[in-house]
C-alpha cells in the first residue's frame, strides 16, 4: 500500500491528518504539484483525472478522492470513528462534512485558484472575477457556521470528526486566497484553535 501525496494541497492534506488521527501509518510517494508532478504519468496512469491524493492497495487497485479514501480507512480502522457513531451520528457527520465542503471549502478554492498568480498556469482560464465573487460567499457560510458552533464544540456534535477536518483545512487556505476571518465570527475562532492544536494537524 502507497498513498501519492502532494504535500500542503488542502485535499493530500485532508487525509493526512485524518491518518495522523487514526494512528495509522501509510508509505508516502511524495509529489511535487508545484513543478506539475500530478500531470506525469506515474500519477496519470493511476488517476486519469491528474489529481492526488491517489492510494493504491497492495493488489494493485487505486483509490482516489481525499473522502473516499478516509472513509475505506474508517471501515479498516473504526476508532476513534471519525465518519461518526450510530445511524443519527454518521448521518450528522456525512450532513456537515458535506455542508463544509461545498460551502466553505469549494468557496475558498475557487478564489484561491482564480485569483492567485501561481494559479495561472493550472486553471484556464483563470477568472479573477469568479474568484471574487466566490469571497463573499465563503464568509457568509462562516458566519452561518458560527451560530452552529454555539451550541456544541465541534462541526457536528461533541466528538471531532472528518468534518472539522476539512473546516480546518478550508480554514487555513483562506491565507493564500485572500479571505479574512470575519472579526465577528467568535465561535468559529473558538472552534479553530481547538482543533488546529491537535497533534493531526500539523501532519
Amino acid at each position: 500500500m502507497k498513498l501519492f501525496d502532494g504535500g500542503r494541497a488542502p485535499n493530500p492534506r485532508r487525509v493526512r491528518v485524518f491518518l495522523a488521527e487514526k494512528g495509522i501509518e501509510v508509505p508516502l510517494v511524495p509529489v511535487d504539484m508545484g513543478a506539475m508532478g500530478h500531470r506525469d504519468e506515474v500519477v496519470t496512469r493511476r488517476n486519469p483525472l491528474q489529481r492526488l491524493p491517489v492510494l493504491e492497495l497492495d493488489d494493485g487497485t487505486v483509490l482516489t478522492e481525499s473522502v473516499a479514501i478516509c472513509r475505506y480507512f474508517e471501515e479498516l480502522h473504526p476508532e476513534p470513528a471519525l465518519f461518526g457513531a450510530g445511524a443519527l451520528g454518521k448521518a450528522q457527520v456525512e450532513m456537515w462534512q458535506r455542508r463544509l465542503e461545498l460551502g466553505l471549502f469549494n468557496f475558498v478554492a475557487q478564489a484561491f485558484r482564480h485569483i492567485h498568480p501561481a494559479m495561472k498556469d493550472w486553471e484556464i482560464p483563470q477568472i479573477p472575477e469568479w474568484g471574487e465573487a466566490n469571497k463573499p460567499k465563503a464568509i457568509a457560510f462562516l458566519r452561518f457556521f458560527d451560530g452552529e458552533l454555539a451550541s456544541r464544540e465541534f462541526a457536528a456534535g461533541d466528538r471531532y470528526s472528518i468534518a472539522d477536518i476539512t473546516g480546518m483545512i478550508a480554514v487555513d487556505f483562506m491565507k493564500p486566497a485572500r479571505i479574512a476571518m470575519p472579526d465577528d465570527c467568535a465561535n468559529v475562532r473558538r472552534w479553530y484553535a481547538a482543533v488546529s492544536s491537535r497533534p493531526s494537524a500539523a501532519a
